[in-house]
């Protein structure tokens, strides 16, 4: 599976550049506690009160993307989805209150590509996944497929909200709040390729060592290839740099 990076755009609290983000990966990153939010101070104040953290996230590094770009497919993938909102349902559920309509309908995984298509006006096909440790592996293949499809671009966006207090223990794979945006086209910059096998789960998330590869010449990664294993899968990505 042959493609193309057009042009990508990342961000977790305090990283925005590709600089930020080389000097932060190369000191192998810890989890991080701060709280800030990604501006969006493009879209008027009544839609940006509408967005949770991860929905702010996703314009944020989309967004700038898309801009001056024809419509086109969107894939979002996210393991956890908007965990506080969730469990801010749930709590009012087990308190026995009655649930804001609101909370609830921008709870569900798919309700930030709708603000998404709605925000920008656009009717392309969309893809919420909420994959597995390798999520950004299979929102990959879904993209790949519209471009196999005739889509001149796909925008593929990966990001997780860092977990609420009480989820904590059982949410060990987002070290903090992060998003990655890939303009996606046809091309023979990268592969990857699947296979059967088993490996040592990658420290980080599996959009770290791509980031990796993104700002630095000079990282194994960005050199030659490096690889992901999840379960029984063995996901190998390589940089054709010639």
């Amino acid at each position: 599976m042959h493609f193309s990076i057009d042009q990508w755009r990342a961000w977790a609290p305090g990283l925005e550049s590709a600089a930020d983000w080389n000097a932060w990966l190369a000191a192998q990153p810890v989890a991080s506690a701060d709280g800030a939010l990604p501006s969006v101070s493009f879209l008027p104040a009544l839609q940006r009160r509408r967005l949770g953290a991860l929905g702010r996230m996703l314009l944020h590094v989309a967004w700038p993307l898309a801009e001056g770009q024809p419509a086109m497919p969107l894939v979002f993938v996210s393991r956890h989805g908007e965990t506080p909102r969730t469990l801010a349902v749930l709590q009012a559920l087990a308190a026995d209150e009655p649930l804001s309509p609101t909370q609830f309908s921008l709870s569900v995984h798919n309700a930030i590509i709708g603000q998404w298509s709605i925000l920008r006006g656009d009717t392309s096909e969309m893809t919420a996944l909420a994959g597995d440790g390798d999520g950004l592996e299979h929102g990959l293949l879904e993209a790949l497929s519209l471009l196999e499809e005739g889509a001149p671009s796909v925008l593929l966006v990966v990001a997780e909200e860092a977990p609420p207090e009480l989820y904590r223990p059982f949410i060990d794979d987002v070290p903090c709040a992060y998003a990655l945006a890939l303009r996606l086209v046809p091309g023979r910059d990268w592969q990857l390729q699947l296979d059967c096998g088993a490996g040592p789960r990658a420290p980080w998330p599996h959009a770290f060592s791509l980031l990796q590869a993104l700002t630095d010449d000079s990282s194994d990664a960005a050199s030659g290839s490096f690889t992901h294993y999840w379960n029984s899968r063995q996901w190998t990505w390589s940089r054709n740099k010639g």
